[in-house]
């Protein structure tokens, strides 16, 4: 039996650098001296429901558009909030925007849907704001290792 923790990373990654930003979180989570967690990787579009509900933990990733999340990850939630509603309480997650701007908008939309569905952010949310930067990718990196590594050693 495969007692392994799942950590679940649904990031919308529609250019070069969102894709970097994706990868650096994969990266980070498959850290070698992590042991016991095995990670997923899914577009937004791909994932649903039942991802969510066979997950230990969840990273989400999106781009600011227009204020607010990608359609994608917005869809993400819209058909994966009812069926998680009361499956998934108490979920740890954490999340990091590619935001051109501020991200406060975005940011405000995403702790209001996980709010309501009750998830637990378990590590601050990271902001990778303005020109892009070669240091988002560590930034998003260590984002996912903190997670894994929190998630392997019993955490959460």
């Amino acid at each position: 039996m495969d007692t392994r923790k799942k950590l679940l990373i649904v990031a919308h990654a529609p250019s070069p650098n969102t894709l970097k930003l994706r990868e650096a979180v994969e990266r980070g989570a498959n850290n070698p001296d992590i042991e016991a967690v095995e990670v997923t990787v899914l577009a937004p579009l791909e994932a649903g429901p039942e991802d969510v509900l066979a997950c230990d933990a969840i990273i989400l990733g999106t781009t600011e558009n227009l204020g607010y999340m990608s359609g994608a990850l917005k869809d993400f939630f819209d058909r994966s909030y009812y069926p998680c509603l009361e499956k998934t309480q108490g979920l740890p997650f954490t999340f990091y925007i590619r935001a051109g701007h501020d991200g406060t908008g975005t940011r405000r939309a995403i702790e209001s849907i996980t709010t309501g569905l009750r998830w637990r952010t378990v590590q601050e949310p990271l902001l990778c704001r303005g020109e892009y930067q070669d240091d988002f990718e560590t930034q998003c990196e260590e984002l996912g290792l903190y997670m894994a590594a929190s998630l392997d050693a019993g955490l959460f």
